[in-house]
């Protein structure tokens, strides 16, 4: 996913800078959940069947061993060495989200995936990151995978989502809308829009 994002911005517009560093950061922390997912802990579900097998209490509510060891060794440690991954970063997409979002037009509409190179490759990555995220979630349910990771993809999914229309406004171009023309009308269609006014453009 991450050669999906590379070289499509035109590092001269000043808008751009802080996009391209967000997007340096994001490749970064893929490569830490990558790091995460290719060392995975013992399946806690499959610890949890042989201490009951075993005779040993288990609670159900958590899935866990009910001895206070046990519980402690289940959780995630986020490290920088594969073994959990950080909540801030989570934190730190949502920021980066609002601060492209207030500087656009609100979205009330589905939109089409159209525009600049740029848009239509980070839509193409956000696809990608949807996949990614569907194949994390088993993993995470057999609690070998950090939750915290399915979250950063959920959301990194909609932060190319915004990325993708931010260089649509940057770069002045048209946003594709699928909507009903008018409150009369029943049926939705394809309506072209300006994200920004012409004296505005970049």
């Amino acid at each position: 996913m991450t050669t999906e994002k590379d070289g499509v911005l035109d590092s001269s517009k000043e808008e751009y800078v802080e996009l391209q560093r967000q997007l340096v950061q994001v490749m970064c922390h893929l490569f830490d959940i990558g790091s995460h997912l290719a060392k995975p802990r013992k399946n806690v579900n499959t610890k949890c069947l042989n201490d009951h097998e075993e005779g040993r209490t288990v609670d159900r509510s958590g899935g866990k061993s009910s001895s206070s060891s046990s519980s402690s060794s289940s959780s995630f440690q986020a490290d920088g060495l594969g073994n959990g991954f950080h909540k801030e970063h989570i934190d730190v997409l949502e920021r980066w989200i609002d601060g492209m979002t207030d500087q656009m037009p609100e979205l009330l509409n589905f939109i089409l995936p159209t525009g600049s190179r740029a848009s239509s490759q980070l839509h193409v990555a956000r696809c990608v990151c949807r996949r990614a995220e569907r194949r994390v979630q088993p993993l995470v349910r057999d609690g070998v995978c950090d939750p915290n990771a399915a979250k950063y993809l959920n959301r990194l999914s909609d932060y190319l989502f915004t990325a993708a229309r931010y260089c649509n406004f940057v770069e002045g171009r048209e946003e594709v809308q699928y909507k009903r023309p008018t409150r009369a009308t029943k049926q939705r269609s394809c309506v072209t829009v300006e994200l920004r006014d012409d004296d505005k453009k970049i």
